[in-house]
């Protein structure tokens, strides 16, 4: 890959996140909570997870390898943050999904794969070809505070989704999620993930990682409001203080 190649990528991908934020103000995407006919072919819910997530998770991993990214600490230290993430949301959340059965528009899983294959490539090029990392990079103000606020940001995506699951495993589709930060948002499984790649964009002191942390704001802050909005309109005696995304903000 080129730097020239990088350049217009990324412009694609900016262009990309714009669009979906905008049309995602309008436009509810039709999973999950929101699925509904007319969206064209489907297939399983467990499949399409699978599916749309691998393309990333196997990108990054071949720059790391044909790069020898396993000669240099920090970059295995980055194969290694970007995994956890990755290997759980491929091999992991679709085995534990209530209903993997449920349909899934194909043409979100092929939208979904075109942004993961650019943003896998944008980030295995400037991190892992480009390695512009030495060790001394462990101990630096970026890498240290980016590392904890993705660590954080971890823990809160991986604690709502539990309690998201322990609700659909007591026999119940939908209720009113308690516990964590639901006592004050709505989807702070979408802020958890939200601090990851900021903390990711952070750590790693790159323009892929910036990219990865504005589309992921773009994608997730849209689908926050539908989710809030649903709450709202399907359970009467929903909490008025709590926010869609950001304690006491939104």
């Amino acid at each position: 890959m080129t730097q020239q190649l990088f350049d217009r990528l990324f412009i694609v991908e900016m262009i990309y996140g714009v669009l979906a934020f905008l049309s995602l103000l309008f436009i509810v995407a039709p999973y999950g909570r929101h699925y509904k006919k007319g969206w064209g072919p489907t297939m399983t819910a467990r499949w399409a997870w699978i599916v749309q997530e691998f393309p990333v998770f196997f990108i990054v991993l071949l720059f790391f390898i044909m790069n020898k990214g396993y000669e240099n600490i920090v970059l295995t230290i980055f194969l290694l943050i970007w995994q956890v993430h990755y290997f759980h949301r491929t091999f992991i959340y679709p085995f534990r999904l209530t209903s993997p059965n449920k349909p899934y528009p194909m043409v979100l899983v092929v939208m979904a794969v075109a942004f993961n294959v650019i943003n896998g490539s944008l980030n295995g090029f400037e991190i892992f070809q480009k390695n512009q990392y030495d060790l001394s990079w462990l101990i630096s103000v970026p890498f240290i505070i980016g590392l904890i606020t993705f660590t954080l940001g971890y823990v809160i995506n991986k604690q709502s989704d539990r309690i998201l699951f322990a609700i659909k495993r007591n026999g119940s589709e939908y209720q009113i999620p308690t516990g964590g930060l639901y006592k004050y948002i709505s989807c702070p499984n979408y802020l958890g993930e939200m601090m990851e790649w900021l903390g990711w964009a952070i750590m790693t002191w790159s323009i892929a990682g910036l990219g990865f942390f504005i589309f992921t704001v773009c994608n997730l802050f849209p689908r926050a409001l539908s989710n809030h909005k649903w709450y709202k309109s399907h359970f009467k005696e929903y909490p008025k203080n709590r926010k869609a995304l950001i304690p006491f903000l939104v």
